[in-house]
């Protein structure tokens, strides 16, 4: 079964940088559909913020051009999501998933597997 694991969360200053990634064991990303979602507290889960496709094209939502980049590197099973000029609204619990096969839209329930979240926290 895929498992989705995220690393690289904490505590950034605003306008600050951070590279978030996802990994999975035994499962190649690359015949997947990586989204990056986030949970704020006391808001519903937004997102895709962005998603990849396997052959590597990139999705955004409109709102986060910019501010946003999302890369797979197939040598290390890795997606990362790359958050630029951090601010504090930006706080939240970022999650990964995945879907198999190239999907630019996915209805909420049809991910099939998901992280467990890591905490970004954007405060001075």
């Amino acid at each position: 079964q895929l498992q989705l694991v995220e690393s690289g969360g904490g505590l950034v200053q605003p306008g600050g940088i951070l590279r978030l990634s996802c990994t999975a064991s035994e499962v190649d990303l690359s015949i997947n559909t990586i989204g990056w979602f986030r949970q704020a507290p006391g808001k519903l889960r937004e997102g895709p913020l962005s998603l990849i496709i396997p052959d590597g094209t990139p999705y955004y939502k409109e709102a986060l051009k910019g501010r946003f980049t999302i890369s797979r590197d197939d040598a290390k099973n890795t997606v990362y999501l790359q958050i630029s000029n951090l601010q504090p609204e930006d706080t939240a619990v970022y999650s990964c998933a995945a879907k198999r096969g190239s999907w630019i839209s996915v209805p909420p329930d049809a991910w099939s597997a998901w992280g467990q979240g890591i905490q970004v926290t954007v405060s001075s």
